[in-house]
């Protein structure tokens, strides 16, 4: 058996429960941003880096506000890095991490090149190009789009996200692959869907996505669920092994 401490990138995504925090965040939130009690975020935060065995101020956050920017970390960072939507590095042990409530969370990884990325991946960013942004980035500093391997957290299905026709036109125009249909028959988006298929596109091969749908799936947060709710989150990092 392969012991999971030698292996050059760890990813990991949390899900609802295992924290501290009361309902509606009830209750691993992870999230400072969504009205929960400071102390309670902290402590959940701290019981994450307890779990895998990181210090707590190696962890990156960031201010997430939906747009394509993409910044390149190469050390602790004091506060969330402002107004960005994915976080690259090449520094062991940096655990990068982004946040959600059934936006993509998405994990990349060129071990070979020691190059990682986390990218928060949402309608409107993923619309705009942060994942292709994040990739051109890594690209950059070294890694190869064949050898990236990639890991699309679990996020709103399209048979869950019911968008207006011309919303879901206006994604398929940028997104090809997104458009589809809702269980109910309705118009949707599959974001991951078109993630896929636009990582194929830029020669990223290595791409698995978990099915899970946060909006059915009372194991995670869930925005189009529950409204006022904690955020899960996406986290990797290089070991240096």
């Amino acid at each position: 058996m392969t012991d999971l401490a030698s292996r050059p990138v760890r990813m990991v995504f949390t899900a609802k429960a295992g924290g501290v925090s009361s309902s509606p965040y009830d209750s691993f939130n992870l999230g400072d941003h969504v009205g929960d009690a400071p102390e309670d975020v902290a402590s959940n935060r701290q019981r994450l880096a307890d779990v895998l065995g990181l210090a707590p101020e190696h962890f990156v956050w960031m201010e997430q506000l939906h747009t394509n920017t993409v910044t390149v970390v190469d050390g602790p960072q004091s506060e969330p890095v402002e107004a960005t939507d994915a976080v690259v590095t090449t520094q062991p042990g940096l655990a990068l991490c982004v946040l959600v409530a059934d936006c993509v969370p998405v994990l990349l990884s060129d071990h070979n090149a020691g190059v990682i990325a986390a990218a928060h991946a949402g309608r409107l960013g993923a619309r705009n190009g942060i994942v292709k942004k994040t990739v051109e980035k890594m690209v950059e500093l070294g890694a190869n789009p064949a050898n990236i391997q990639v890991l699309l957290g679990p996020a709103a299905a399209g048979a869950s996200y019911e968008v207006p026709l011309e919303m879901a036109r206006d994604v398929e125009l940028r997104l090809p692959g997104s458009m589809t249909k809702t269980s109910k028959g309705t118009t949707g988006l599959d974001i991951r869907a078109g993630l896929v298929r636009q990582l194929l596109s830029l020669g990223v091969t290595h791409v698995d996505a978990d099915p899970r749908d946060t909006v059915t799936d009372t194991d995670f947060f869930s925005y189009r669920r529950e409204g006022t709710t904690g955020r899960q989150a996406g986290v990797i990092w290089l070991t240096g092994a």
